[in-house]
């Protein structure tokens, strides 16, 4: 039986992050629990879920007793409540919906229809996190808590900060309400301002091992064959997001071409090339597939070519068309022919 894939607020399903639950269970138990929270890795590998899990827990647990393990029940009130978002100590602060279709948003409230994740993938969402609100975040934070609990903000992500809105966070960590806890996520936490990084505690997650990948695969998607399977396993980086995200848009097909081009060297098939090229140059969706495919088939390879200096040279060179295809408007069809013809010669 095919098990639904959930978004991660309504996920109680994690794996492959064992101790890092176990680090975080451990500072609460011991009263020792940090008021801010930084959660890093990759893309899709669960930052988000485990952040939903250890706000269920928060929200529920309390502070004279030890507990084992943080997970909630899916029959809880509190989960549906994370879920909707409906809980008074629960907050998430993210990049809000654009003027116009958060009027969609509160046209479809009105009107009884549902709100599914469909609708909400729908909508379109402004570029950065407003510094108005963080400010929602620091009215929230200055109320009393529901029964004396634990209050908890998650940041999804702390990426999408501004220099105003990232300044704005940083007070409510320098100076935290008593009982209050900001889960953090970033998949990229070089680029917060170092005194963010300094005032969280850190759960770095690695990325998911190939058979955990593999599993969740199974899990979610049984209807892929295993060849498929492992095929995914080896483009998606220890991602079970990207791994799926790759299964809804046939990334192995568009992954088997540029291999074929690349490793055939000079005598490579044109046609498919072309096809290639032709593919991504009238989609934007399959534009931005085919550059994570060509970096990830460029990084796997570079450890084992001949010359890897060139080898390297040739990657470099790529990210360089790429950012300029879009920032340039350059020709897609080009710019893939391009791409492809240079690996295909180291």
């Amino acid at each position: 039986m095919q098990e639904e894939i959930l978004s991660p607020d309504s996920n109680s399903y994690l794996i492959g992050h064992d101790a890092e639950v176990d680090l975080f269970l451990k500072s609460f138990n011991s009263k020792s629990l940090h008021h801010g929270w930084l959660i890093t890795g990759d893309e899709g590998i669960g930052k988000a879920t485990l952040a939903y899990k250890i706000a269920r827990f928060l929200l529920l647990a309390e502070d004279d007793k030890e507990y084992k393990t943080i997970d909630v029940a899916m029959d809880n009130p509190v989960f549906g409540q994370v879920v909707q978002r409906s809980h008074p100590d629960f907050k998430v602060l993210e990049r809000d919906y654009t003027e116009t279709d958060k009027k969609k948003l509160l046209k479809a409230i009105k009107q009884g229809d549902e709100i599914d994740n469909e609708l909400k993938g729908s909508l379109k969402r402004s570029s950065v996190i407003k510094v108005e609100d963080v400010r929602d975040v620091v009215s929230f934070l200055s109320k009393s808590s529901f029964n004396n609990g634990w209050r908890v903000v998650i940041v999804d992500s702390a990426d999408d900060l501004n220099t105003s809105s990232a300044n704005a966070l940083l007070k409510i960590l320098e100076e935290p309400p008593a009982k209050s806890i900001l889960l953090l996520l970033s998949h990229n936490p070089g680029k917060l301002l170092p005194t963010i990084r300094s005032r969280c505690a850190r759960l770095a997650l690695k990325p998911l091992e190939d058979t955990e990948v593999a599993s969740l695969l199974r899990r979610y998607m049984p209807e892929l064959k295993e060849v498929e399977v492992q095929g995914l396993v080896k483009i998606s980086g220890g991602s079970i997001g990207r791994a799926i995200k790759y299964a809804r848009n046939n990334a192995l097909e568009m992954y088997e071409s540029i291999q074929k081009v690349c490793y055939a060297g000079s005598k490579f098939d044109g046609s498919v090339m072309l096809d290639l090229a032709n593919d991504v140059a009238n989609d934007e969706d399959c534009w931005d597939l085919f550059a994570e495919l060509v970096c990830r088939f460029a990084r796997d390879n570079l450890k084992d070519a001949k010359n890897p200096r060139e080898f390297y040279e040739v990657y470099e060179n790529i990210l360089k068309i790429l950012d300029e295809t879009l920032r340039l408007n350059m020709d897609k069809k080009q710019s893939c022919i391009q791409i492809l013809y240079q690996l295909s010669q180291v």
